[in-house]
């Protein structure tokens, strides 16, 4: 890259509010323990107040992302470094939590799989690596793919969103930064500005913050709305251990009144199935009964039981 480019390159990096500088920890190094961690919980707060600021945005992205869905879709997260493992955590968590298949909510990471637990930076310098990795698991019109990026300037995440829309799916930007070449790559932005790290530009911190807040609210709302669970229970939990069999009684215990010995029976005779035997008990309904309304309910409890 000749100097002039450079130098532009860098003038642009500095006047990013992912990059600037915090006063307040100008001494960090200089600073007690306690003294800093204070600073770092300050700082935390912010992260919060910016994703408070973006719920609008957030709240049009699930509907968006629930539409898909109901069509048999997919929910894809893409980013690199940081961005990408928290996409690739998020997704991980959906099919013990939501007992979605793995296949449907799935994280692309820039450099792959090793870029887990190893720094792959190289690999997010290079759109063309998006748009192959999407083009890779073949991005549809049914599916929404959301790209996260602190910087919103990562060219791997920006190649990935456009092959998206490219090819109809619906595409959603997290970013920690305004007006970003990422957010213009995006149908919908949803963006926290969270402005200087303590570390200064160290992203993994208040914008890494931010960003997992943001994919908790996308992906439970999201569920939420899908029918993947009951008031605040996770009734598609399967008791496939002693851990998940108690926590699944405990849990049909609660939605429906009654006593845990009575929920373990319950759920026994359902072979396991927490939704069935919740369903058979709150619409005094037997177990194959309750099998077909929910079937003809799409699995949504509340609309089975005629309680939408």
């Amino acid at each position: 890259m000749p100097r002039a480019a450079k130098s532009e390159s860098l003038s642009k990096l500095q006047k990013l509010a992912t990059e600037a500088v915090l006063p307040a920890s100008r001494a960090l190094d200089a600073m007690p323990s306690r003294q800093i961690v204070a600073l770092m919980h300050r700082e935390d707060r912010n992260a919060v107040r910016a994703v408070g600021r973006a719920l609008p945005a957030i709240a049009r992205a699930v509907e968006v992302m629930v539409e898909r869905w109901q069509r048999g879709g997919r929910l894809i997260y893409v980013g690199a470094g940081t961005s990408g493992r928290l996409g690739v955590l998020d997704a991980s968590e959906c099919p013990p939590t939501f007992h979605v298949p793995a296949s449907r909510i799935r994280g692309v990471i820039a450099g792959g799989d090793k870029a887990l637990v190893a720094a792959s930076e190289d690999a997010e310098d290079h759109a063309a690596l998006g748009r192959r990795d999407l083009e890779r698991i073949g991005v549809g019109a049914s599916d929404v793919v959301v790209g996260i990026a602190a910087s919103g300037r990562t060219p791997y995440t920006i190649g990935a969103l456009h092959y998206a829309r490219k090819k109809g799916a619906a595409t959603i930007a997290v970013a920690c930064t305004r007006n970003s070449p990422l957010a213009r790559a995006a149908e919908i932005a949803i963006e926290a500005v969270t402005g200087a790290e303590v570390v200064s530009g160290s992203t993994r911190l208040k914008a890494g913050t931010a960003q997992k807040l943001i994919l908790n609210m996308l992906s439970t709302a999201a569920m939420a709305r899908a029918g993947r669970v009951y008031g605040p229970w996770m009734v598609e939990v399967r008791a496939s251990n002693a851990k998940l069999r108690g926590r699944a009684a405990r849990i049909l215990a609660q939605a429906a009144g009654m006593e845990l010995k009575a929920a373990e029976k319950k759920l026994k005779r359902a072979g396991g199935d927490l939704k069935l035997a919740l369903m058979a008990e709150l619409g005094r309904v037997s177990l194959q009964e309750g099998r077909a309304r929910l079937a003809k309910a799409k699995g949504n409890i509340r609309q089975a039981l005629g309680r939408m």
